[in-house]
């Protein structure tokens, strides 16, 4: 498996419009800098400044990738993502480092649960959010190939060994069918989920993963595919409830007129417990087990409902 540093650099040499650019994050791409040269940008700490200047090499046709830690680069800098990127639509591709519960041991200025919210709230802003670096590496030469802008959710570098047949931009990845229930996510708790069937399976119950990808543009038709087929749709993010996965189900269902069942597994009005990864999710309630007991209760209380409205109307 290639390394996302491996594919950025074979890009890079490919094309010599690629210009790779990092406020001072050089976590992924700390080999780049001898075999790219003046192509090669560290701004220092100023996200600010490293998009305005991105902005710059685009307007003359340079293809400039920056990289921040996810909180920096979309809330210190999103003006100049709204302004210079967002509303010049210049192909600037943006890599936001430890994004969601990534930044585990981190306080709540290192959080960044309301990205996704921000960067799909520009008017053609890609949104992409891999579950893991295969993806990524595997994905970026298209992003590269596309004029508009993207922001890239950095995953975890834990494989999830998923076996894909889609890489295009906006192409959602059906892992598995339920009719029972779809768990529609992204990034990190693609896995989570798929422990989680994998409980529920056990108990009988039908379910189905999709690992959406891409949360701007979205693939309308597997999501709404998943809708018609499966009794109740779960939407889990490392995200706030408000502006993430949920609020985009929302919107879709709403603009189509489809009455679903929704269970919305995020963040509700709360910044999350910094604490190492596996802690984090333990005590936020995250992990596949706690996913599949809560999934597995909410279709117990739903049949429940559904026996007593069937007995009154004997």
């Amino acid at each position: 498996m290639r390394t996302y540093e491996e594919v950025l650099l074979e890009c890079a040499l490919r094309d010599e419009r690629i210009i790779v650019m990092t406020a001072e994050n050089r976590a992924a791409i700390r080999n780049m800098p001898p075999k790219l040269g003046e192509r090669f940008i560290d701004v220092g700490i100023a996200e600010q400044t490293m998009i305005g200047a991105a902005a710059g090499l685009a307007l003359r046709g340079r293809i400039p990738i920056v990289h921040a830690l996810a909180t920096f680069l979309t809330f210190r800098a999103y003006e100049f993502i709204r302004d210079d990127v967002g509303i010049a639509g210049l192909p600037v591709k943006l890599v936001g480092g430890v994004p969601g519960f990534l930044s585990d041991g981190n306080g709540p200025t290192h959080q960044a649960v309301e990205d996704v919210s921000l960067m799909r709230g520009i008017p053609g802003m890609q949104v992409f959010a891999p579950a893991d670096i295969e993806d990524l590496a595997a994905t970026l030469p298209l992003i590269f190939e596309s004029p508009a802008p993207c922001y890239i959710r950095y995953p975890a570098p834990t494989p999830t060994n998923i076996e894909r047949v889609r890489r295009g931009i906006g192409e959602a990845e059906v892992i598995a069918a339920g009719s029972d229930v779809t768990i529609l996510t992204y990034g990190l708790l693609v896995r989570e989920a798929i422990v989680a069937r994998e409980l529920l399976e056990q108990q009988g119950i039908s379910t189905g993963v999709i690992d959406i990808r891409w949360l701007k543009p979205l693939d309308v038709d597997t999501v709404l595919n998943a809708v018609s087929r499966s009794g109740l749709i779960v939407t889990l993010e490392d995200h706030f409830l408000t502006g993430g996965l949920f609020s985009i189900l929302s919107e879709l269902l709403v603009s189509k007129s489809i009455i679903s069942q929704v269970l919305p597994i995020a963040l509700e009005e709360r910044w999350f417990k910094p604490a190492l990864l596996p802690d984090a999710l333990e005590y936020e309630g995250f992990t596949g087990k706690q996913i599949a007991a809560r999934i597995a209760s909410r279709l117990t209380v739903r049949s429940s409902k559904t026996k007593a409205q069937s007995f009154s109307e004997v």
